[in-house]
């Protein structure tokens, strides 16, 4: 029998110390395989979609991405091999910088580079998991190409048509959803950016250029609407039922000359004189883009009423898209009022596009989109199918956003919007928009900014009226009225446009 003395330490047991270290050990492990299960098996689309995994990156240094096309097939961007012989790429013009993007081995990628990177290095697939386990598989030698709806020659149309000011134009199929062209500029050249070569020179040109040319304006850019937001309130205050097609407001005639007061702030108008005293209803507010109309229309509504359709359309998120997009506005909210507005006075203004409305272009061509589809939102969509190197195709499905307003609705406001556009006073405000041979629905907008300088030039509209099969957003920045700048580009690309149809 072994004893210890005053003074001497019992040591512990040898094991309990192994099961405690087994037991950190095991926990350890445990939280590394939650970890990688977390990733390899809740997010492992996301890892396969992430154009900076280092699957995806590794691919690009090997395969050779598979080409963009547009809806007619021809090429717009495609690939080539320096002398190490790593693929590097090209791209057809500058007029698609924005929504193509580059892919660079220095910096990256941007665009439909970006968002299908995994697609045109052949690491996509049907589901999630085949697209988690391509990284797993060998390398294909080309990746999927990616046929898009855009249309090349609108395309390059729309960025002419804009020529050196900065703006942007988004062109829609309001029945399908499908870009026909998505401009904005100024542009930058993607082709020098993806070339190694003169990968640092071209990507410094584009960085430094005040123009912000690396900015998609179309998506990412956001702007004070004016008066083409009226059709947004249109579609608030009809919907609520806060006004009918028939509504007119008696203080309307006399505000014209003296401004309408709202809460110590003069509403002014004052560009349509030549109304006179005439009681405006919906439709003759609309041809002649009243202020006046429109705030009270906006002060009757409410803003809950204001805010709930905003939010139908989209507003106040980012839209569905496969590009990301910055998230319109109708208040920068947290004012006491239903939908955050601070108080009449901002919900006046915003009724009218003013305020602290900001907007995307993409959002804009959205609104026209939806009268144009009978109150439905169509979803926005570039991509629309992905062809394999064996020539299996897989096609992307569209599909809608729902529905914001009826069709009733949705056909009222098209009736007014044809008016602004063909209508003997709305062609005041909107010349240039007009195509012979068909009828156009439209909206100028003049964005006032504050302080010195032109206002932003809109429009916004769709033809042909009784069943349209485009939509558009024009936005140029500081272009002065909607009708000296944006009204006539946007009635040269319709133009365009039908003139190409069969």
């Amino acid at each position: 029998m072994t004893t210890f003395g005053a003074g001497v330490r019992r040591e512990r047991p040898l094991g309990g110390r192994v099961v405690r270290l087994g037991l950190v050990l095991a926990l350890a492990f445990g939280g590394l395989m939650l970890g990688a299960g977390y990733w390899q098996v809740f997010r492992a689309d996301d890892l396969a979609r992430d154009p900076n995994d280092a699957g995806v990156v590794a691919a690009a240094r090997s395969t050779v991405r598979g080409r963009i096309l547009d809806r007619d097939g021809h090429v717009l961007a495609d690939s080539r091999r320096d002398a190490r012989g790593e693929p590097y790429r090209v791209y057809a013009d500058a007029s698609l910088s924005a929504p193509l993007g580059y892919a660079s081995r220095l910096y990256g990628s941007a665009g439909l580079e970006a968002a299908y990177a995994s697609e045109l290095l052949g690491m996509g697939g049907d589901d999630p998991m085949s697209r988690a386990l391509a990284k797993f598989r060998p390398r294909p030698g080309r990746g999927d190409d990616l046929r898009t709806s855009l249309s090349l020659t609108l395309q390059r149309l729309a960025v002419r048509l804009l020529g050196a000011d900065r703006g942007a134009v988004v062109a829609l199929d309001p029945r399908t959803g499908e870009v026909l062209a998505m401009a904005s500029t100024p542009t930058y050249d993607a082709s020098g950016i993806a070339n190694p070569a003169t990968s640092r020179a071209a990507f410094a040109a584009a960085r430094d250029d005040p123009g912000q040319p690396l900015l998609d304006r179309a998506v990412q850019g956001r702007y004070v609407p004016g008066s083409a937001f009226k059709i947004v309130t249109a579609i608030a205050a009809l919907s609520s039922g806060a006004v009918t097609p028939a509504t007119t407001f008696p203080q309307q005639p006399r505000a014209e000359s003296t401004g309408l007061l709202v809460s110590g702030f003069r509403v002014r108008d004052g560009h349509h004189a030549f109304t006179g005293t005439e009681l405006l209803n919906f439709a003759r507010a609309t041809e002649v883009s009243c202020n006046i109309w429109y705030a009270l229309a906006g002060l009757r509504t409410g803003g809950a009423g204001m805010d709930e359709a905003a939010r139908r359309l989209g507003f106040g998120a980012a839209i569905p898209f496969d590009l990301p997009t910055a998230a319109s506005q109708l208040t920068n909210g947290g004012g006491p009022l239903p939908g955050g507005f601070a108080d009449d006075v901002e919900l006046a203004n915003a009724a009218y596009g003013q305020g602290e409305v900001l907007v995307t272009p993409l959002q804009m061509a959205l609104v026209a989109a939806t009268v144009a589809n009978g109150g439905v939102e169509p979803r926005p969509r570039l991509v629309t199918a992905f062809v394999s190197p064996s020539g299996a195709v897989r096609d992307v499905s569209g599909g809608t956003l729902g529905r914001v307003l009826s069709a009733e609705d949705a056909a009222t406001i098209s009736a007014a919007m044809v008016g602004a556009v063909e209508g003997a006073d709305g062609r005041k405000f909107t010349s240039g928009a007009q195509v012979t041979g068909v009828t156009v629905a439209g909206k100028t907008g003049t964005a006032q900014l504050g302080g010195t300088g032109e206002p932003h030039s809109w429009f916004i509209g769709f033809a042909p009226a009784d069943a349209p099969t485009i939509a558009l957003a024009v936005i140029v920045e500081q272009g002065g009225g909607g009708g000296k700048r944006a009204a006539p580009l946007a009635g040269a690309l319709l133009q365009a446009y039908f003139a190409a149809q069969p």
